[in-house]
């Protein structure tokens, strides 16, 4: 039970490197849906703000009933998953987000903002477990000293997601005409609109169940719940993931990241449609966000290879420096200058959630689920701060909330340089 993350090669019961460069493909498509169901939400905020006529902190509601559900089911998920294994835990979460899909089904037909609020909680429940399961399977299918660059790799495929999601979503949803229809009122034919979207992605999400169901991917033994009872696991003198400094900084770290990521993207497509930056309207605007995100993703390929030659902890430092550098330019510029500066900034947002994901998880042994669970539960940042943001973009103006996405990477350059070899 003392033995660390380096000795999972010797702990699982399909021990080839062949099935583990199997089971990273496999996992690489789960990245890419909850990727693209994520970042769908920035498409979702402008369209119900103007489906229902919601102020900035009303609409930044979706974000909170989305990102609040990594708070109340994350320890709940790494329990299930220390229970269950990593596998069935995959499937568990593909088929809890399939049933959030098809709930936006009765939402759009009654076009009631509350029940899209509760479908994006469900659809969002099961993204958690997903995320509790497959991020630490994906630190453990190989050595510690690559575990990081590993998982920003299977995370570019994550990027990947939220590049294609705002432009598909454009097209599904901000570009769809709704003229008169008999029977509806003007919300309810705005609505409808979303119907299709998440009808594909539950059918998607359920076919991604039943091919993992019956996939033979590889046992992590040393992750697992080996006790029958209630006894005290030790690991290097620690009860509990808890009693790691790393790991409690870490879960701040992913708290105030994540936060200042889905703050940006939230409020981008208003940002451009602003006079004094390009004025464009909502549809165009939505497709600018594919730089954003698409930042992200070639940000993620390029870190996993600097990062065999550099250390995690001083590439997450430099990035977090350059990601907030780019935020004051756009909070202090216009036109051209102020729109490419925020958009840019994914390209330094891309390996910060994977390389604090890794670097938090390190040695924690069999407490690697709690630990992950930890984690995912400070995901409940994205819930958190673009709600501050939209409170403080309703009393001080859009361009001067993103100040605090700035503080956020302040956060992360000190974790990066001190607080993750704590």
């Amino acid at each position: 039970m003392a033995s660390t993350m380096q000795s999972t090669q010797h702990t699982t019961t399909e021990g080839g490197s062949g099935n583990y460069r199997f089971a990273l493909v496999s996992l690489t498509s789960l990245f890419f849906m909850w990727g693209f169901i994520t970042c769908l939400n920035d498409i979702l905020i402008p369209h119900l703000k103007a489906v229902f006529s919601l102020n900035y902190t009303e609409a930044m509601l979706i974000q909170f009933c989305f990102f609040g559900a990594y708070f109340l089911v994350s320890l709940p998920a790494g329990k299930l998953v220390k229970k269950m294994g990593y596998q069935k835990g995959i499937v568990c979460g593909l088929l809890i987000a399939c049933v959030g899909c098809l709930l936006f089904y009765p939402a759009a037909a009654f076009a009631t903002y509350g029940l899209f609020l509760g479908a994006l909680f469900v659809l969002a429940s099961g993204i958690t477990i997903l995320q509790v399961a497959a991020n630490p399977y994906v630190n453990a299918l190989g050595s510690v000293e690559t575990a990081s660059s590993r998982l920003n790799l299977t995370q570019a495929f994550n990027a990947l997601g939220t590049t294609v999601a705002p432009f598909l979503g454009a097209i599904l949803i901000l570009s769809v005409a709704t003229g008169a229809v008999e029977g509806l009122s003007h919300a309810q034919a705005e609505a409808e609109v979303v119907k299709l979207p998440y009808l594909i992605l539950a059918g998607m999400l359920g076919l991604l169940a039943l091919i993992f169901s019956k996939l033979n991917l590889p046992t992590i033994a040393e992750h697992n719940d080996v006790s029958d009872n209630n006894d005290v696991v030790s690991h290097k003198g620690k009860t509990s993931a808890w009693q790691s400094m790393h790991l409690v900084l870490g879960a701040v770290g992913i708290f105030v990241y994540v936060g200042a990521e889905v703050s940006i993207g939230s409020f981008l497509v208003n940002f451009l449609g602003e006079e004094h930056i390009a004025g464009l309207q909502e549809a165009d605007a939505a497709k600018y966000i594919t730089y954003y995100w698409g930042g992200a993703m070639v940000g993620r390929f390029i870190g996993s290879a600097v990062m065999q030659k550099i250390p995690a902890g001083t590439l997450l430092a430099f990035n977090s420096l350059m990601a907030a550098a780019l935020v004051l330019v756009a909070m202090n510029s216009s036109g051209a200058v102020a729109m490419w500066s925020i958009l840019a900034v994914g390209l330094f947002n891309s390996i910060m959630f994977p390389t604090i994901f890794s670097l938090a998880l390190r040695d924690l042994g069999p407490h690697t689920s709690q630990g992950s669970g930890i984690l995912c539960l400070a995901i409940v940042g994205g819930a958190i701060v673009p709600l501050l943001q939209g409170v403080m973009a309703d009393s001080m103006g859009l361009q001067l909330a993103f100040i605090l996405p700035v503080v956020c990477y302040g956060f992360i350059l000190f974790y990066g340089a001190k607080g993750s070899k704590m």
